[in-house]
């Protein structure tokens, strides 16, 4: 997949197919509209490409009150996006200035004048350009004018497949990471680095990997206790258990943390980066009266996650 940082950094892709989007989680229906997209490239000899921009657009238009949280880091987005085929992506900063652009302005400056767009797939409710003005009736309109192609995704097949973002980040606040990973078509995924940490854990028995995530705006789901797969920069990968929280037996001060504990591993993952792939909710965080009984309830959980594995779907 070819990655362009706006327009000016372009080079001529060959009869593009374009659609447009944040495409935050790059879930079932996502992948649903790439592979149109990629479906009418193919018929016509051209590229699948996706315009989206970066930072998000609620980041510049409200810095101080936009209360982001994205499913997907910018990184994670381009990953899945290159896993399910997308020829060509273009990330166009979001700015104030570009903000202001007119929908009319954004066809003809950007996708005709600039990109040559003959082909755009879109689905029927999509709303672009300044205020949101800009509509599939309005393309619809300019298409014979700048002489392009609107295809429409339909009402029928975008909501028979019945996902959006927001039921996936509503997911994830509930600890349900088994339905959203049945909307993301693939498990979520908390990607970052081994760092030092209080070493605890390996007092208690059980060794984990403190894990500080690149990005602040990424969502975390609900405290608790995760089964996981646990993905090292070499390949190799372990299943494991997650804990995300405030470890309020142990620590006072309300911080979240994220660590992973692997199963059967030993060795040193200080700064290494680790893919944290979120299967099953354990159950959910909770204050133990001692570290005994926290001792304890560590064990049942790796009991409960070494029986889980042997019905897991490989």
């Amino acid at each position: 997949m070819k990655v362009f940082k706006g327009f000016n950094a372009m080079s001529k892709i060959p009869h593009p197919v374009l659609t447009i989007g944040t495409f935050d989680g790059v879930h079932i229906g996502h992948q649903k509209i790439i592979k149109q997209l990629n479906e009418v490239a193919n018929k016509i000899g051209g590229e699948s490409v996706l315009f989206t921009f970066y930072p998000h657009p609620r980041m510049v238009l409200f810095p101080d009150s936009h209360g982001l949280k994205l499913i997907q880091t910018q990184t994670e987005k381009l990953n899945k996006l290159e896993r399910i085929g997308l020829k060509n992506i273009i990330v166009h900063p979001f700015t104030q200035d570009f903000s202001r652009l007119t929908a009319i302005e954004f066809v003809r400056d950007y996708l005709v004048n600039k990109l040559n767009i003959k082909t755009i797939v879109i689905g029927y409710d999509h709303q672009f350009g300044k205020n949101r003005e800009g509509s599939i009736d309005l393309l619809k309109e300019l298409a014979p004018v700048y002489d392009f192609e609107v295809i429409e995704i339909g009402a029928k097949d975008i909501d028979d497949v019945n996902v959006s973002s927001t039921k996936i980040r509503e997911a994830l606040k509930q600890g349900d990471v088994s339905l959203a990973n049945t909307y993301l078509g693939e498990e979520f995924e908390i990607n970052g680095i081994v760092v030092h940490g209080k070493k605890l854990g390996t007092k208690l028995g059980f060794p984990t990997a403190n894990i500080e995530v690149e990005s602040n705006i990424k969502l975390i789901p609900k405290n608790g206790i995760y089964a996981t797969r646990v993905i090292r920069e070499n390949g190799s990968d372990f299943f494991g258990l997650v804990n995300i929280g405030e470890r309020p037996t142990v620590d006072d001060s309300g911080r979240i943390t994220i660590e992973a504990y692997l199963l059967d591993f030993e060795g040193d993952l200080y700064g290494e980066n680790l893919c944290l792939k979120l299967l099953k909710n354990i159950r959910d965080e909770k204050k133990f009266e001692s570290l005994d009984e926290l001792i304890k309830e560590m064990k049942k959980d790796e009991v409960c996650l070494r029986n889980w594995i042997v019905d897991y779907n490989w």
